[in-house]
């Protein structure tokens, strides 16, 4: 199960941010420890991605952290952009890499097995 993602808003400079969570900021400014020993340490993936939205990151900066994925990114953009919920944003931003997919596949599939492109093509995909 993925964590949940963070809502976003614009900040007093009108950059799109995730609401960040005055605990973990807290306990991130008053620790003991910084960015970069966290960095360090073996975290999940998913957990990694869920800090940077719990910290306030903003959501260009959310894009190019090498951890985040395409989904939770694409998902993050469609609920900023959309006002959509989480949930949502997450099945529209599968069901548009899942149609990307059957695209790329159409016609490899076609040769392996000898069928015309044009019979692969699914409606959800045009």
């Amino acid at each position: 199960m993925k964590h949940p993602i963070q809502p976003l808003a614009k900040d007093k400079q009108g950059v799109m941010r995730f609401k960040e969570n005055a605990i973990v900021r807290h306990l991130l400014d008053n620790g003991g420890i910084d960015l970069n020993k966290l960095a360090m340490l073996d975290f999940s993936k998913d957990d990694r991605i869920q800090f940077a939205q719990l910290i306030g990151y903003s959501l260009s900066g959310f894009a190019e952290l090498s951890y985040v994925d395409n989904e939770s990114y694409e998902a993050a953009e469609l609920m900023s952009r959309k006002k959509v919920s989480a949930a949502d944003a997450r099945a529209k931003s599968n069901a548009a890499l899942l149609a990307s997919i059957r695209k790329a596949l159409r016609k490899p599939v076609s040769e392996l097995y000898g069928i015309h492109p044009d019979d692969l093509t699914n409606r959800e995909d045009e």
